[in-house]
């Protein structure tokens, strides 16, 4: 046991002389986590640029355009008579829609002809051209309501009575979980866990490579030549290191004002699984490929898409089968899926027990096949000094 405790305290200092190791494992997640959260803080998107193109220049299309300044989502940034070269000016000033008010359009208004509003959207970003769309569309349904209803009113009815006539139905939409829309609670919590995941990929796949390529490990062969032993090495300063990062990371949570509930057995369970499963995905990298940046790169290759495959942002029943299967083997595709239900939907263990399953699955295959391959090098190591 003194053995291993001074081996223990071996690691602690090899892993404190790599440089990049340090940073990669220790700065990471603080500066991607600070710099993400601040790069969702506005928590929802404001002010997109938008041009009126006003044709009719009449009381009616005033109104229009006031009804879009009202808008917070939106930002009249242009009001003129003629387009002119909106078509170029688009992609250079980053207008998400162009809106024509047609010529004679109050006067088609009052005479029931109809006019149309034409709406041209900037689809170069999805999520500026839909977030303009609703807004768009729910100004110009309020206006279209209001002046159906003045119409009635007109023709002598109440002003409750014309408001059912033009509405027979109400519609109550009830938002639940992050019913406010907030993006950065919708993000962040997400990019922690893939940032957690990447680093702790990166650091395992330098335990055992950068001791094949210095000679290091010929040493610890001597020692003992049982790869639990070895992996329990390697394994004991980051059972202290990545919990530290945890509780770093979750505290972002609370800093950008995040409503979900981390602090719980149940996300105690997914964290401590998807470090596990992490650890040994790592490790195992590490053993098969005894060079440090191949191994990393390798690793890079696994890490850079998983959280676009996790199904966070987009679902995995969107996905090809073969893709979304082969998605359910990404630790992150399991934590993701168990963070939503646990720290949105406020579910407890019972509620993730398949993506434990998954997670305890990846983590023991990779350790047992850590166990086989460190033996059978502990193995031609020995055959090789005899």
């Amino acid at each position: 046991m003194k053995q291993f405790i001074h081996l223990v305290k071996e690691e602690f200092r090899r892993i404190f002389s790599n440089d990049v190791l340090i940073a990669i494992f220790f700065g990471a997640p603080i500066l991607y986590g600070i710099m993400f959260g601040f790069v969702y803080q506005q928590a929802k998107v404001l002010d997109l640029p938008i041009v009126i193109i006003d044709q009719d220049n009449s009381p009616a299309s005033d109104k229009v355009i006031d009804a879009f300044g009202d808008n917070e989502a939106l930002w009249v940034s242009d009001v003129r008579p003629l387009a002119g070269d909106i078509a170029q000016e688009m992609p250079a000033k980053g207008y998400v829609a162009v809106i024509t008010i047609p010529s004679n359009f109050e006067a088609d208004l009052l005479q029931k002809r109809y006019p149309e509003i034409r709406v041209d959207l900037n689809m170069g970003n999805i999520l500026t051209a839909n977030t303009a769309s609703v807004n768009i569309q729910s100004v110009l349904l309020t206006l279209n309501a209001g002046i159906e209803i003045a119409g009635l009113q007109k023709q002598g009815l109440a002003p409750d009575i014309a408001a059912k006539s033009y509405e027979p139905f109400k519609i109550n939409f009830n938002k639940l979980y992050n019913s406010t829309g907030n993006y950065v609670t919708f993000m962040l919590p997400g990019l922690l866990g893939g940032i957690m995941q990447q680093v702790i990929f990166l650091a395992m796949a330098l335990v055992f490579a950068r001791d094949f390529e210095d000679g290091y490990f010929s040493k610890l062969k001597g020692v003992s030549r049982n790869s639990l032993y070895h992996i329990a090495l390697k394994s004991a300063p980051f059972l202290l290191f990545i919990p530290l990062m945890w509780l770093i990371v979750s505290r972002f949570i609370p800093f950008f004002n995040i409503d979900v509930a981390v602090y719980n057995p149940a996300m105690f369970v997914l964290v401590a699984l998807l470090s596990l499963a992490s650890m040994m995905i790592g490790m195992l990298f590490s053993v098969l490929i005894p060079n440090q940046l191949k191994a990393t790169e390798l690793l890079m290759v696994i890490s850079t898409p998983a959280f676009i495959l996790s199904g966070f942002t987009w679902p995995t029943m969107a996905m090809p089968d073969a893709i979304a299967h082969i998605a359910q083997y990404i630790p992150l595709t399991q934590f993701l899926s168990g963070f939503r239900k646990v720290a949105v939907y406020g579910g407890g263990i019972e509620a993730i027990l398949p993506e434990i399953k998954w997670l305890v699955m990846i983590a023991l295959v990779c350790f047992v096949a850590i166990v086989l391959a460190l033996q059978t090098k502990i193995g031609w190591k020995k055959r090789e000094i005899e």
